[in-house]
């Protein structure tokens, strides 16, 4: 996980040379934390601060009904002006597209970003979405049915990324 971040964050400095105008948004509840340590792996090998933001897309999903009458909402913070910046948007696993696209409908509701890159710790396949990664730390081949669970340090105690297979009938 350690070695995959640091090649994110030595890709989005390589694409973006201007890094006066990026920022890195996470995704909450996992994404933030991953946006944290790029943002960190950026500045020890650039010397320049990146302005980071947390993102919940909680009322953007396309499933809302089925999530339930209560879901859980949590803050946004993005304490910068996304206008003409280049937006690394960030998450852990990336599948059908859905989150993403609820992402990026949030994230231009704060204004107008030059552009939105993606960042994924791990793409799974199986887009639902014409959405695609410009950085990814690991393609992982899945089946339909097998659940991709990422843990991290900051939210679970531990870094690690689960591959579950789905159950065969028997």
């Amino acid at each position: 996980m350690r070695r995959a971040l640091a090649r994110i964050g030595h890709e989005i400095v390589e694409r973006d040379r201007d890094l006066s105008r990026l920022a890195i948004v996470g995704i909450r509840a996992r994404g933030d934390a991953l946006a944290a340590r790029l943002c960190e792996t950026i500045r020890a090998n650039e010397g320049v601060e990146i302005p980071l933001g947390a993102i919940d897309i909680t009322l953007y999903r396309d499933d809302l009904t089925r999530v339930g009458y209560a879901p859980v909402v949590r803050e946004s913070a993005i304490p910068f002006s996304v206008d003409d910046r280049v937006l690394v948007l960030v998450d852990d696993v990336l599948f059908t597209g859905r989150t993403i696209r609820a992402a990026m409908d949030a994230l231009v509701d704060y204004g107008r970003p030059r552009a939105i890159r993606l960042a994924v710790l791990v793409d799974r396949g199986h887009r639902e979405l014409p959405i695609r990664a410009d950085f990814v730390g690991k393609n992982v081949p899945t089946a339909i049915d097998d659940d991709v669970r990422v843990h991290l340090v900051e939210v679970d105690g531990r870094d690690e990324v689960e591959l579950v297979k789905a159950e065969v009938p028997v």
